[in-house]
């Protein structure tokens, strides 16, 4: 059973860092890509970063330079690093699983590209 759980989410101050991690089972980093979204209130959800198993990333333009992501295969974990957070940041925080191994191209910022989710995790960034 694929199951994805985030973690690490809390309240930051406006300039601060925090560190989001994406828990996998059922299957393994290599096999497919992963994708990190958010989601404000009354907004769209929209992806952030995508991660390939051949390690290719793909960032959106709002959080280029300030975002990164890694993964630990030993540990299947795929983390989210984020540092100089902006109050328009804050949002839930979701992970997600594509059907293939590589970020769907010009596409991978659509949610309906990736097949499982996490439950999310909220950052809230306010002083």
């Amino acid at each position: 059973q694929v199951q994805l759980v985030e973690s690490g989410g809390g309240l930051v101050q406006p300039g601060g860092s925090l560190t989001l991690s994406c828990a996998v089972s059922g299957f393994t980093l290599d096999s497919h890509a992963i994708g990190w979204f958010r989601q404000a209130p009354g907004k769209e959800r929209e992806g952030i970063l995508c991660l390939s198993s051949d390690a290719s990333i793909y960032y959106a333009d709002s959080v280029k330079g300030r975002f990164t992501i890694s993964r630990d295969n030993a540990k299947n974990t795929v983390s989210l690093q984020m540092n100089s957070l902006k109050p328009e940041d804050t949002a839930v925080y979701y992970c997600a699983a594509h059907r293939h191994y590589e970020c769907p191209g010009s596409v991978w910022r659509l949610p309906s590209q990736y097949a499982s989710w996490g439950q999310g995790t909220q950052v809230t960034v306010s002083s």
